[in-house]
């Protein structure tokens, strides 16, 4: 391989390692804020509240996603 492509492989494995951080981090937090299984229970949580009053998004709020 040549020193380009293992300049972009170190890069993405630096920003993979900051992502999983993150995402440890907020698991964390939403543990410790009332959901036991952290994302995995507030994912959940939305897909419920969802089923029970489902929001309808006009084509602004589309386009501003």
């Amino acid at each position: 391989m040549n020193k380009e492509l293992y300049r972009q492989i170190a890069g993405l494995e630096s920003k993979v390692d900051h992502l999983e951080s993150e995402l440890y981090y907020v698991n964390e937090q939403l543990q410790k804020c009332g959901f036991p299984e952290g994302i995995q229970t507030l994912k959940k949580t939305i897909e419920e509240l969802l089923v029970e009053s489902p929001v309808e998004l006009s084509e602004d709020d589309l386009e501003s996603m």
